[in-house]
């Protein structure tokens, strides 16, 4: 039996094979490859979409969190509270600017940042937290809103690369607070064919610093206003995430429908599905399940042609770029998810037949 996809990009191709390659045609044809008319369009789409006064598209998502950082204008040593189970980006553009990560603990159900923990971790240095809505479901983003406001209205950054698309109590992820980031990388629920990403913001002096800071700091060519990056998303890439608009609603409510069967599917197995909120959705990024015995159950499903993936294996304080950021500091639900979570096949064209052929080899691995 052939082996199945873990994420289906040829099959999301296929079916919007002659919007993509007239997209891409029209980009080729008028040759503006740098913030062609195609970079507008897509922002004003996106904007839309998320409900944002601004978006700006830049080069990926990890760009998106540390233009973001630079827009409020993050000094040394100044201290940002975030989670250790994240990828490595979230802390990466903290450091990069001189910042500190302060890691706050998960919820062992939904693996997001427990919003209880994180009061508690604000200090004089606090200049921002960043919250990270994983595996496609939204973090308790009204009550950072709130934990912020209580000191000082802290900005709030969300690290969205995973949950394009999602709901929070009827509001779109990435226009939630301060700053909305999102990635645009290939995997993601809404992703081009490279690197690209975006920031979503209702603030205009903020909107306006991140436009300066994609394009090297300039207010208008060679004025250079302030620091910045080569951060441009490239027309090619914002043609191809226009292409795939046409059916990211579909896509969304495919996902949502998919991740409901999962979990209904996996009820009698012995794992634990990961919990979603009553007042949010999840666009199931990475269908992700936590279990015990993870290594001989990947051997097995691997065996059966069955992908996985672990998202993440090993939390930020426990990595060597970053343990010293940890405080020494034992976050027990981040290191214990660490060991347990692993993500099945999914994407939007995954079938009943293929979803269920998972569950039936995960069943005998579990047996096994």
């Amino acid at each position: 039996m052939s082996n199945l996809p873990f994420i289906d990009l040829k099959a999301q191709y296929a079916a919007l094979k002659p919007s993509i390659d007239a997209r891409i045609q029209a980009v080729l044809d008028h040759g503006q490859y740098i913030m062609g008319p195609e970079v507008k369009e897509l922002e004003e789409k996106l904007a839309g979409y998320v409900g944002s006064k601004h978006c700006i598209t830049v080069s990926s998502g990890t760009e998106a969190l540390l233009i973001a950082l630079m827009a409020l204008d993050l000094k040394p040593g100044d201290e940002v509270i975030t989670t250790p189970f994240t990828f490595a980006a979230t802390a990466e553009v903290i450091v990069l600017l001189g910042g500190v990560p302060v890691f706050v603990d998960i919820e062992p159900d939904t693996c997001n940042i427990d919003v209880t923990k994180i009061e508690s971790a604000i200090t004089s240095r606090t200049r921002a937290i960043m919250p990270v809505s994983l595996y496609g479901q939204v973090a308790d983003m009204d009550e950072i809103n709130a934990i912020a406001a209580r000191h000082g209205n802290l900005p709030v950054i969300e690290d969205a690369a995973q949950s394009f698309g999602a709901s929070y109590k009827g509001k779109k992820s990435c226009g939630l607070s301060t700053f909305g980031a999102t990635s645009f990388f290939p995997s993601k629920p809404l992703g081009c064919y490279g690197d690209g990403g975006a920031l979503f913001t209702n603030d205009d002096a903020l909107a306006q610093a991140a436009r300066e800071i994609r394009v090297h700091g300039q207010s208008q060519r060679y004025t250079h206003t302030r620091l910045g990056v080569g951060g441009r998303m490239d027309t090619l890439q914002c043609a191809v995430v226009l292409a795939k608009l046409e059916r990211f609603d579909w896509e969304i409510e495919q996902r949502l429908s998919l991740g409901d069967r999962y979990q209904q599917l996996l009820i009698d197995l012995p794992v634990q599905r990961l919990a979603v909120r009553s007042d949010r959705n999840c666009v199931w990024a990475q269908f992700t399940v936590l279990l015990d015995g993870r290594p001989n159950i990947q051997q097995a499903l691997q065996a059966a042609g069955v992908p996985t993936a672990i998202h993440y294996p090993r939390p930020l304080h426990l990595q060597p770029a970053y343990s010293t950021y940890g405080r020494g500091e034992t976050h027990v639900h981040s290191e214990s998810a660490g060991q347990r979570v692993m993500s099945l096949p999914m994407s939007p064209d995954l079938t009943h037949e293929q979803q269920d052929r998972v569950i039936s080899e995960l069943a005998k691995a579990l047996k096994a």
